[in-house]
């Protein structure tokens, strides 16, 4: 009976340290940066923060409906680190690079799958990127990350990230396929 005892209190114990502490959407107090609720699915955005993803039109990614480019259908894909589905610090905010002071060395991706039409013509163009959050070690140089090893990673964006690969395919302008892959790799592992 004692060990049966000591086991359920190590139990309480460890679910107390941490884990009970994060709010999750399910628990529908989370909101977005704008302070509406966030619910599981997707909203009338098109995000779907449960799932890591949006899937909707290019000109309500920042969560105003309309504006520039709503001809453009916009797939996202991220993983926790970029933007996690629960708030663990307190703020009732979805975490963003969690346990970490920046994006830097966080381990954080984001993929943009863009699709429209070509001006003028039905015929249809596609773009394709992959963002990483750069390493600890990484140094920018002339607007591109590289490693301490001196091998590029990609080239920079928004400050802590990378763009690791790119591929366009837009018969208009005469593109099709890779446009930048990083020498470093195009896979999420890497980083």
């Amino acid at each position: 009976m004692k060990k049966a005892s000591l086991i359920l209190a190590m139990i309480f114990i460890i679910a107390n340290l941490g884990w009970s502490q994060c709010v999750t959407i399910q628990d529908g107090r989370l909101t977005d940066v704008k302070d509406n609720p966030i619910f599981v699915g997707y909203d009338v955005f098109g995000y779907n923060y449960q799932a890591h993803m949006f899937n909707g039109r290019y000109c309500d990614y920042d969560r105003v409906l309309d504006g520039e480019f709503c001809d453009v259908d916009l797939i996202m894909k991220w993983n926790d680190a970029w933007l996690s589905n629960r708030s663990c610090d307190e703020d009732n905010k979805l975490d963003r690079h969690f346990g970490y002071d920046s994006y830097i060395g966080s381990g954080a991706w984001l993929t943009n799958h863009q699709t429209g039409r070509c001006v003028g013509s039905k015929r249809k163009w596609t773009y394709f990127v992959k963002i990483v959050a750069v390493p600890d070690d990484a140094v920018k140089v002339g607007g591109y990350w590289y490693t301490a090893d001196d091998i590029e990673i990609g080239e920079a964006i928004w400050g802590d990230f990378a763009i690791i690969q790119e591929v366009l395919n837009d018969p208009d302008a005469g593109a099709h396929g890779i446009q930048y892959k990083s020498p470093a790799s195009p896979g999420f592992g890497t980083y």
